[in-house]
């Protein structure tokens, strides 16, 4: 066995500037990782997030100290002990799954027992971070979509959720303030989260003050992003939260994310699919666990002035599979 395997930093401008309670992105730097072995060629990519200390060069000199190993043939299982988790391994992993997929003659789905075709998904359309004013315009744009998630931060979430709501009554609606609020404020505003209809909060407390939702009782699911990485971290969760939000660049891959979703459920909690501002080539692979998820949020690639060819497609809300052979999957795309 011959394998090449090689880097891409790549640059994806957004449409619109996409900003959160920690702050403004302007375009997504990812890198993506080939590899190819027998004329065929697998693709995964990464988002380096500085939230976790990664950087698009610490990324790729993660993947280069591994690179010998797998152009000697090293599997997924192995690499979950070559690498520790997070984008870096997320990327490698990606690239082996469709490799082995197109080697196979098969695709992803199929090795895991899933429909095929992948059925439309709905995802959260997502209401960045501004003025109540502004996103309540932004929220009017998407008032016919199934589900929205609106980034708030502690100025005034009152104000902003207000607006959203007003100007979109009908979707489903997640909350995420992105670690920036106080165990007083998930209290406090217990009331209007329920009056306004909200089905979810994900991560309101930052990952270090989270202990504070041990025997809390919310009157509506909380989820936790940024506090769960791994299955491992399951074990620390407080019982404030119900669901874990399983992202692929912060479990180092497909394979751990399957794991952290299978131990997730045998717990009873509920299993969110959540993604970095990325490219379709991102998405492709966390809709294997979008498939069986209570909620998605995978309009990353929505974001961007342009994304890879033969990516995913979005039709007011309800995400569509990438064409045939984008990834994981021997068929050459149409």
């Amino acid at each position: 066995m011959h394998r090449t395997l090689s880097t891409l930093p790549e640059i994806f401008p957004l449409s619109t500037p996409f900003r959160i309670s920690r702050g403004t992105k302007t375009a997504a730097e990812v890198v993506t990782v080939q590899i190819e072995q027998d004329g065929s060629i697998g693709r995964g990519e990464c988002v380096p997030y500085p939230r976790y200390g990664e950087t698009v060069e610490t990324t790729i000199g993660a993947i280069d100290a591994v690179r010998s190993a797998i152009e000697r043939g090293a599997g997924r299982e192995e690499l979950l002990q070559l690498m520790p988790a997070g984008a870096a391994r997320n990327a490698v992993d990606c690239a082996l799954w469709d490799l082995e997929a197109r080697l196979a003659g098969s695709d992803v789905a199929t090795m895991l027992g899933l429909q095929r075709p992948l059925p439309e998904i709905a995802t959260a359309m997502t209401v960045g971070l501004d003025t109540p004013e502004h996103m309540g315009a932004a929220a009017a744009a998407l008032v016919d979509v199934p589900l929205l998630k609106v980034k708030v931060d502690r100025s005034d979430p009152a104000a902003q959720l207000r607006a959203v709501r007003a100007a979109a009554p009908r979707p489903r609606m997640i909350v995420d303030p992105n670690e920036s609020w106080t165990i007083e404020e998930v209290s406090g505003l217990q009331q209007l989260l329920v009056e306004l209809k909200v089905d979810l909060l994900e991560q309101p407390l930052p990952v270090g003050d989270d202990s504070a939702l041990a025997g809390f009782v919310s009157a509506i699911p909380i989820a936790a992003d940024e506090s769960v990485h791994v299955t491992a971290d399951l074990e620390a969760l407080p019982d404030g939260y119900a669901v874990v939000n399983i992202k692929l660049d912060k479990t180092g891959g497909l394979t751990a994310a399957l794991e952290l979703a299978r131990e997730a459920r045998q717990r009873g909690l509920g299993v969110m699919t959540g993604c970095m501002i990325c490219s379709s080539l991102s998405i492709a692979p966390a809709l294997m666990i979008a498939v069986g998820s209570l909620f998605t949020d995978l309009d990353g690639p929505l974001w961007l002035s342009r994304d890879r060819e033969g990516g995913v497609t979005s039709r007011n809300g309800w995400l569509s599979a990438p064409q045939p052979g984008f990834w994981g999957e021997a068929r050459a795309a149409q």
